[in-house]
């Protein structure tokens, strides 16, 4: 009994850090598209995580952005695939939030402004007294963006628009849009192709207005306490994504990206003066 005593204080301290090791990564993502279309891109990719950092990896579907911002500002979520805005509005509350990563297509991202096939409007001053549809109030591409580009252009969507909608998600709009629900919206280019690429709209009941400038948009951002050699085997592991290679041509296909490339906050500035100017921060 003694002996077996001795054993147990032995090795009973080591329990916890054999559990720890093999405590899931907790992945997320803002919900611009379909919960189902979010996990059917994510499940290669976390396997191929799994692999890298040598631990599971769990994909959590949230309801909505700012799940994921309280998220990772509660040490629920590890690791999360952020749009430009929604990684300020996470590093604002955490101050210590860090991206990792970005599709080299983030650095020069749009969004579209698509209008049915048969509307009147040229230019987006044709717009005025025009149903509008945005996606969700905290996507960078679907919201903020275009909002801020409108303004920029001399259109309040609050006071120039006879009804401004939130969808909730791009390819609900580009819907909306196609089946004149209103009369014109605004969605990311990148699910615009692929609505396009899989015969998901039909191309001939609605087209693009006009197509904002250049910024920086999504991002993979870790938590600022996550242990920092999860972060470079993490960081790592997409930069080590290559195109050339089968396996990881799957993966970036469903990420829609060429390849990753690093990135860091002060990408994200031009986007919380945006932001600031649209009125969406306030602080």
């Amino acid at each position: 009994m003694h002996r077996l005593t001795r054993l147990l204080a032995l090795f009973l301290p080591l329990l916890p850090l054999s559990a720890a090791a093999q405590e899931p990564l907790r992945v997320s993502a803002i919900p611009d598209e379909s919960p189902t279309e979010l996990l059917r891109k994510f499940e290669p990719l976390g396997k191929y995580l799994e692999q890298a950092i040598g631990r599971p990896v769990k994909f959590t579907p949230v309801t909505d952005y700012a799940a994921t911002v309280e998220g990772l500002a509660a040490g629920k979520l590890d690791l999360v695939w952020y749009g430009g805005f929604t990684f300020v509005q996470a590093r604002l509350r955490t101050g210590t939030a860090i991206p990792l990563v970005q599709r080299e297509e983030d650095a020069r991202f749009h969004s579209k402004f698509i209008v049915p096939a048969a509307s009147k409007a040229q230019k987006l001053q044709d717009l005025k007294g025009a149903s509008f549809a945005f996606g969700s109030v905290s996507s960078t591409s679907g919201h903020l963006m275009p909002r801020y580009f409108l303004l920029q252009n001399g259109i309040d969507p609050d006071k120039d628009f006879a009804k401004v909608a939130y969808s909730g998600a791009h390819d609900v709009t580009a819907k909306w849009v196609e089946a004149g629900k209103v009369d014109a919206g605004a969605l990311n280019e990148s699910i615009w192709q692929r609505l396009l690429d899989e015969k998901k709209i039909d191309p001939s009941k609605i087209r693009v207005l006009w197509t904002t400038p250049e910024y920086h948009d999504y991002n993979w951002t870790v938590r600022g306490d996550l242990d920092p050699k999860v972060v470079e085997k993490l960081r790592g592991a997409f930069l080590a994504l290559d195109p050339a290679n089968p396996e990881h041509k799957k993966i970036l296909d469903l990420q829609r990206a060429r390849k990753f490339i690093p990135t860091a906050p002060e990408n994200y500035t031009a986007i919380e003066k945006a932001a600031r100017a649209a009125g969406l921060i306030k602080e």
